[in-house]
C-alpha cells in the first residue's frame, strides 16, 4: 500500500466538503470548481485524483536570522498533476528536505486546478486535447509568462520547469515566451502555473458572461 493510499485509508474528513467527498456526494474535482468551493484537506485531491503524479521542481537552504542564532530551513517546491488536465503547485519549508518536500505537495493538492485543454493553434484544427485553446500568460513577481498553442508533434519548447507542470497538466504541445528575472524559480515555476490556472478562469468568465 502506498503512502497515499494509507492517508486516505486513516482520513477522517474536518470540512464539509470533505465528509461530502467521503460520502460520494461529490465525485469530480470540477464540481468543486462549479460550486465555487476551497479545498482546504489534501486527500480530497487523492480521492478524487487517484492517478496524481509528483515531481520535484527545487529545493533551497533557507537561513533566517533571529535573536538565538542563525536558523537554517529547507524549501521545496513540488508540482503535482495526473497529466490529464489537472495540475497544483504548492511550496513547502521545514528542517529536513523529505518534510518539505511533503508540506510543499500537500500544498500543491490544496491548489489543484484544472487547465482547459484544445487544439488552439492555426497551423493544426485537429480538435484534440493536446495543446490548450488559446494564448494564456500567467504572473508571479517579476516574471510573465506566456504559453502559445502549437500543433500537434512540437513538443514543449520551454524550459524544464515549465515541461515539467506543463506536463503534469497533460499540455504536449507549445511554444512559451518568458520576460523578467526568469532564473528566480519559484517565481517562474508559478507564472507557468498561473498561466494555466487562467485557462480555466477566463473560460469561466466568458460563460458568466454570456
Amino acid at each position: 500500500m502506498s503512502s497515499t493510499e494509507k492517508r486516505i485509508e486513516g482520513w477522517t474528513p474536518r470540512t464539509r466538503l470533505g465528509k461530502m467527498v467521503q460520502e460520494g456526494r461529490v465525485s469530480s474535482i470540477e464540481e468543486i470548481f462549479i460550486e465555487g468551493l476551497k479545498i482546504r484537506e489534501s486527500e480530497i485531491a487523492d480521492v478524487l485524483l487517484p492517478d496524481l503524479k509528483e515531481e520535484v521542481i527545487d529545493i533551497n537552504l533557507v537561513q533566517k536570522q533571529s535573536d538565538a542564532g542563525e536558523k537554517s530551513r529547507f524549501k521545496a517546491i513540488v508540482a503535482v498533476g495526473n497529466r490529464d488536465g489537472y495540475v497544483g503547485l504548492g511550496q513547502g519549508k521545514a528542517k529536513q528536505v523529505r518534510n518539505a518536500i511533503q508540506k510543499a505537495a500537500i500544498n500543491a493538492r490544496l491548489n489543484i486546478t484544472l487547465a482547459r485543454r484544445g487544439c488552439g493553434s492555426w497551423e493544426c484544427g485537429c480538435g484534440k486535447t493536446h495543446s490548450l485553446l488559446f494564448e494564456s500568460q500567467g504572473k508571479c513577481g517579476g516574471v510573465k509568462v506566456v504559453i502559445v498553442p502549437g500543433p500537434r508533434g512540437l513538443g514543449i519548447v520551454a524550459s524544464e520547469v515549465a515541461k515539467i507542470i506543463l506536463g503534469l497538466a497533460g499540455v504536449k504541445d507549445c511554444w512559451t515566451r518568458s520576460y523578467g528575472s526568469t532564473k528566480t524559480v519559484p517565481s517562474f515555476a508559478y507564472a507557468v502555473f498561473n498561466a494555466l490556472r487562467n485557462t480555466y478562469s477566463l473560460i469561466t468568465q466568458k460563460d458568466w458572461a454570456g
